[in-house]
């Protein structure tokens, strides 16, 4: 139970991500399939930031003596004491192109709601299929 409630960020990221699995895979509506893929998307996104996160660490900005011009002094600069970065740069792009595959998902959800009248799976389908006979 301590292990749990340890790690109750990732046990969230894990349900976010369930949700969003199955609103994919179960759910006959193109809304809330696309609705899913966003909540799985932001699930991951949330994992990687919560990776980069350390306890009593700084941000990564290293202040040199102004007599070196800017340049820290040899041996005083140590990793363990900031926070990486790059998971944070890297997720700021996933985050772009989320909104981005939102946003095309969207529009062509709307023209198939134009062109058949509906968003369910089965009743597109099934207008398809008497569409080609």
């Amino acid at each position: 139970m301590e292990f749990i409630i340890a790690k109750y960020n990732y046990w969230i990221y894990i349900i976010l991500m369930m949700i969003g699995l199955y609103a994919m895979i179960a759910k006959n509506n193109l809304a809330k399939k696309v609705v899913g893929m966003t909540i799985f998307q932001t699930a991951v996104i949330l994992f990687f930031i919560s990776t980069a996160a350390k306890k009593g660490a700084t941000i990564p900005i290293v202040m040199g003596d102004p007599h070196l011009h800017g340049h820290a002094i040899p041996g005083t600069v140590h990793a363990i004491q900031y926070v990486n970065p790059l998971p944070h740069v890297l997720m700021l792009t996933a985050i772009v192109v989320m909104v981005a595959t939102f946003g095309v998902a969207l529009a062509l959800v709307i023209m198939i709601f134009r062109r058949y009248g509906t968003l369910e799976e089965d009743e597109i389908i099934e207008i398809r299929k008497k569409a080609v006979v």
